[in-house]
């Protein structure tokens, strides 16, 4: 484990430290008790940077050890996953399939060492005899399982531009923001943001609240802005994202722990929590104004009346609108009469 845990910690080894490392791992692997063996391929499953021979070497142990490093090493190749399927034997093979992404090619080997596996004879049930399967037959189940194994590896890895659902920038919006942004108009900044997540202003400002920019990253990742806008964007309204970190800037090391899928469910969950609290604010805001406006109302309706009762009467104005009003409706009534 000491090897390599060294191992791990070189980001970018040199071809020296490789073929040292591929000379020293089977060795000590071999010497190694079986839970160490785990624990070095559970960490190894994870590194990029493992030698084709290690891997390899790993890939052949006995499933129980191999298993975490056929699911999800990056370093098998095709031609290296193919290769240990078909010699390997089933076990290795199901582990393959585990993985997150699988090419075509490999879609294809795999389906191809299944129907191979698969028994080419069946037993008639009535005569006992035993015949061969229908070629059509099989061939027909093997077509069916390679569409099913792709649609599986389509649905798992949807391309970015599949937006189907979710909510998405335009391009005017878009250019909005980035103008606003150029131009450090803020407030406008935030009524356009408003506006591309459909929400309230209230929301927005919350966003732009957060001095750390990460909220702000989010949101924008989360409506599929392209990533050199949204850096542009967070360094214009957040200067310290400018400072550059391990030959990074801040703003792209921050762009780069997102996820977009993450970022969209983060944003829907905010406009539901907006979408309550701004309505309930609202219908407050609203019920208070009628209650204000219904008592203003029947405080100038008695200060009307108090003055037509002090002045002796309705005033002259008023009594002609009365009368006015009483005619209208006596020649309203004899038309409806006749």
């Amino acid at each position: 484990m000491a090897t390599v845990t060294s191992f791990e910690n070189v980001r970018h080894p040199r071809k020296s430290e490789l073929r040292q490392f591929a000379e020293l791992f089977a060795p000590l692997f071999q010497a190694s008790s079986e839970e160490a063996r785990r624990q070095a391929v559970a960490a190894l499953s994870q590194n990029p940077n493992v030698p084709p021979a290690v891997a390899l070497f790993i890939a052949s142990q006995p499933i129980a050890i191999a298993a975490p490093f056929l699911a999800s090493s990056p370093c098998l190749s095709d031609d290296l996953l193919i290769m240990i399927a078909r010699t390997q034997g089933a076990a290795h093979a199901r582990a393959i399939v585990r993985r997150q992404s699988l090419s075509p090619t490999v879609i294809d080997a795999l389906v191809g060492l299944r129907h191979s596996l698969a028994p080419s004879r069946h037993t008639d049930e009535r005569s006992g005899d035993i015949s061969p399967a229908p070629e059509k037959a099989q061939q027909d189940h093997s077509e069916e399982l390679r569409q099913r194994i792709k649609r599986l590896a389509n649905h798992l890895n949807a391309p970015t531009s599949d937006r189907l659902g979710m909510r998405t920038i335009t391009p005017m919006q878009e250019a909005l923001l980035v103008r606003f942004a150029r131009t450090g108009e803020a407030d406008h900044f935030c009524s356009a943001l408003a506006e591309v997540l459909s929400a309230s202003r209230w929301l927005a400002e919350r966003i732009m609240l957060d001095i750390s920019g990460r909220q702000l990253a989010v949101t924008l990742t989360g409506v599929a802005m392209p990533p050199e806008e949204t850096i542009f964007v967070l360094k214009r309204l957040y200067p310290h994202l400018s400072e550059t970190v391990a030959e990074l800037t801040r703003a792209d090391a921050l762009l780069k722990e997102l996820d977009p899928i993450d970022c969209a469910d983060r944003i829907e969950t905010w406009r539901r929590a907006d979408n309550y609290t701004y309505r309930q604010h609202t219908t407050a805001t609203t019920a208070s104004l009628s209650v204000s406006g219904a008592d203003d109302m029947m405080a100038g309706l008695s200060t009307t009346r108090t003055d037509e009762l002090s002045a002796g009467g309705a005033s002259p104005d008023r009594r002609r609108a009365a009368i006015v009003g009483d005619d209208h409706a006596r020649q309203m009534l004899r038309a409806r009469q006749r």
